[in-house]
């Protein structure tokens, strides 16, 4: 059987599907910002961003952006009735105290037991930069990460141990891709859904890991 991944919309709208009502949630740089705009109608969930925003709303729309008014990774955003800003200092008070249920961060890899690289890939003209990836990665109460399940060598982003500097030691819990959804457990990696026709024997030869 055939496949076909999920647009980074339709990943997106899955990682939103999974966050509870009345959660505190940071959307890490790139993809992950994505999931603002499809948060569930009805479900109260406020967004925090590390530069010191808490209460973000979806992109704004074209023609209408606040070049003042922008998320940790310089982009545009919105706030809702009741947000507010704060020092970027106090954020990271709240990141570190545990105040923050959910985050969702990009990765470069993801190891089976959680290990979390999304930094530094430590080639010699790479530009490190981790920002807050590291406090959030150990302060929040879940970690998930939203990634594209290959890179674009074909070779599998999720590995049995990471190669690239790490961020963070066991602490994804969560590893939502374009092509399955998996869970991080102290024996290995779960399947928690796939995409239509991609069988677990298929998610097992890619990722070159055993998947229950």
């Amino acid at each position: 059987m055939t496949y076909t991944p999920l647009s980074r919309s339709a990943l997106a709208q899955r990682v939103a599907r999974d966050i509870h009502n009345g959660a505190y949630v940071n959307l890490g740089i790139g993809m992950p910002t994505l999931v603002a705009n499809h948060l569930p109608s009805g479900v109260e969930v406020v967004l925090h961003s590390e530069n010191g925003i808490l209460g973000m709303g979806p992109a704004p729309s074209e023609g209408t952006e606040d070049f003042d008014l922008i998320n940790a990774g310089k982009q545009p955003v919105t706030l809702l009735p009741g947000g507010c800003f704060f020092h970027h200092a106090d954020s990271f008070s709240m990141m570190r105290g545990g105040h923050i249920d959910i985050c969702v961060l990009g990765a470069f890899q993801v190891s089976a037991m959680g290990d979390l690289a999304n930094w530094s890939t430590g080639e010699p003209d790479a530009i490190p930069a981790v920002g807050g990836a590291m406090d959030l990665a150990v302060g929040a109460r879940q970690t998930w990460v939203m990634m594209d399940l290959l890179n674009k060598q074909g070779q599998s982003k999720v590995v049995e141990r990471c190669s690239y500097p790490l961020t963070g030691v066991a602490c994804v819990k969560r590893i939502y891709t374009d092509l399955a959804t998996l869970e991080c457990r102290p024996d290995g990696l779960w399947l928690i859904d796939a995409v239509d026709g991609l069988t677990r024997a298929e998610l097992e030869r890619l990722v070159g890991l055993p998947i229950k």
